[in-house]
């Protein structure tokens, strides 16, 4: 995690927990760390560690057993999937296509470069 950059630590926090997930690191059912390991480990706030848990419960992603901790939801890292490759189209993939209608570079062209170099 970097703290000194634009995006809030708890979404830092949501997002290494998606990265891990994605990774197999945390795997479907199997419990994550808990608030007060993460918030221990990176000197910060368990509000703050809570907080990113949360966002990650309300998508879905992860849910809470009442006195044992918080797991990987069922079929999260196929959601996940899905959720990235959607963002990813969005923030790269369209801005690239505009850029290349105003280069007059084909998909073909694009192909090239990406499987190559120019």
């Amino acid at each position: 995690m970097n703290f000194n950059n634009d995006v809030p630590i708890y979404m830092q926090i949501a997002q290494t927990i998606e990265d891990n997930i994605l990774k197999g690191i945390f795997k479907e059912e199997t419990v994550i760390p808990s608030t007060t390991e993460i918030s221990v480990k990176y000197k910060i706030n368990p509000a703050t560690v809570a907080k990113g848990f949360n966002l990650l419960v309300d998508e879905g992603i992860i849910y809470k057993k009442r006195g044992v901790g918080m797991f990987v939801v069922a079929g999260s890292k196929e959601k996940l999937i899905g959720i990235r490759k959607e963002k990813f189209y969005e923030n790269y993939i369209v801005s690239l296509i505009e850029e290349a209608k105003k280069l007059n570079i084909s998909s073909s062209d694009i192909i090239k470069m990406i499987e190559g170099g120019i």
